[in-house]
């Protein structure tokens, strides 16, 4: 859905180059999660062809407001791996709410996602594509013009769609945490 409504402009082209890594958590506790975390900081740092991670995560922090306290151990993680502005932490979550907007405001589906997910991006691409597009500051209320456009009824049918494979893309850089007899259950 971000890619196919162009949600963040800046996503179809990493996609596109196969510089999008998806990692399948196992985790099933905060603590498990900030490991992996960790661990996915770490292999970025040295691995300048990976562009951004997304850290998928089924199993922990089902709950939004313990996925959104949780952020705050994201960010102490940064600062004491010396990786505050080198790397920033987007969020989602399927029951993602924006402060005072209503759990049904289509505004919370640009933060929405089947599963709670940490996305790491890498400043310096975010400060470039930032600067390279023309009207940067108009993409949240274009994005939320958007799914305005769409309706609820509209969103959730493309989401039902999304979660029957009709239009997920590919990316080779797709892998798992869990071994294979875990993800088989």
């Amino acid at each position: 859905m971000v890619i196919g409504l162009d949600l963040c402009p800046f996503a179809g082209r990493a996609w596109q180059d196969q510089r999008v890594r998806c990692v399948q958590s196992a985790a099933s506790s905060p603590l498990d999660l900030l490991d992996e975390l960790q661990e996915e900081l770490d292999l970025l740092t040295r691995a300048p062809e990976i562009e951004t991670t997304l850290l998928i995560h089924p199993d922990a922090l089902r709950d939004f407001l313990d996925f959104n306290d949780f952020l705050d151990s994201v960010d102490a993680l940064l600062e004491a791996m010396g990786l505050t502005g080198v790397f920033q932490v987007a969020s989602f979550h399927p029951d993602y709410q924006f402060a005072g907007e209503h759990e049904d405001s289509v505004s919370n589906y640009s933060n929405r996602a089947p599963y709670p997910v940490l996305h790491l991006l890498r400043e310096a691409s975010v400060e470039a594509a930032v600067a390279a597009h023309p009207n940067a500051e108009q993409i949240p209320a274009n994005n939320i013009s958007k799914l305005e456009s769409l309706g609820l009824a509209g969103i959730r049918q493309l989401l039902a769609d999304d979660s029957q494979g009709a239009s997920e893309p590919q990316s080779p850089l797709r892998e798992s945490s869990q071994s294979p007899s875990e993800g088989d259950s």
